[in-house]
């Protein structure tokens, strides 16, 4: 049984092994290759001979950190979901950091698929000098890229709301054209022919559906 004292002893020296083994690593990589996730990623880091010099699973928080400690060499993502903001950040700090199609990384995978092959693969795919890489994005283009997707999703609900209403119509023997602007043009005169009549739940259907359909 070690003694407190030894036991102190024996933890500094292995947190200075740990120490000067990353610093070696770090000086000895050339490329990275990134696996990104929600709260963690997976970082392989190859040599100026390709062999495997790191191969770590950082947090969100230490990877500024553990990347502005290290010499400055190029780095591989897919480009994902937080990847242009990764992407950004290790730019600045010198790094050459760039985004590949996930399409084009697969076939550098080898073996039993998981994250750390997943990033080995990427530090391979992305030497490649017949590599397509995809541009980053700074922040107001991500910014307008949202808008046009939430535009894009609410188009389409129109068109199902579209779609509905006029297959409701057709339950009752109502051929509407296909398009918005007939449907507008139309629905309020079908709609005014139940006027004095008993509504019935095909007619409150098509009330709140048109109701929806003036919104959008």
């Amino acid at each position: 049984m070690l003694l407190p004292r030894q036991q102190v002893t024996l933890a500094r020296g292995t947190k200075d092994k740990e120490h000067a083994m990353s610093q070696k690593l770090n000086t000895a990589i050339t490329v990275a290759g990134i696996d990104i996730g929600k709260n963690s990623f997976h970082v392989v880091g190859l040599d100026k001979h390709g062999a495997i010099a790191l191969r770590q699973k950082w947090s969100r928080g230490q990877m500024e950190a553990r990347f502005a400690n290290m010499p400055l060499c190029l780095i591989g993502m897919e480009a994902c979901v937080g990847a242009h903001h990764l992407s950004r950040k290790l730019q600045a700090l010198g790094h050459d950091a760039r985004l590949m199609p996930a399409k084009y990384v697969r076939p550098y995978s080898k073996g039993q698929k998981n994250d750390f092959r997943d990033a080995e693969a990427i530090a391979e795919a992305v030497q490649r000098p017949t590599m397509r890489f995809v541009a980053t994005k700074t922040a107001d283009q991500l910014d307008l890229q949202a808008l046009h997707r939430v535009r894009e999703r609410l188009v389409g609900q129109r068109t199902g709301i579209i779609n509905q209403i006029r297959a409701f119509l057709l339950e009752r023997g109502i051929a509407v054209r296909q398009g918005l602007r007939f449907l507008r043009a139309e629905l309020p005169g079908i709609l005014g022919q139940t006027h004095g009549r008993p509504v019935t739940t095909h007619g409150a259907c098509h009330r709140g559906t048109g109701s929806r359909l003036a919104l959008a």
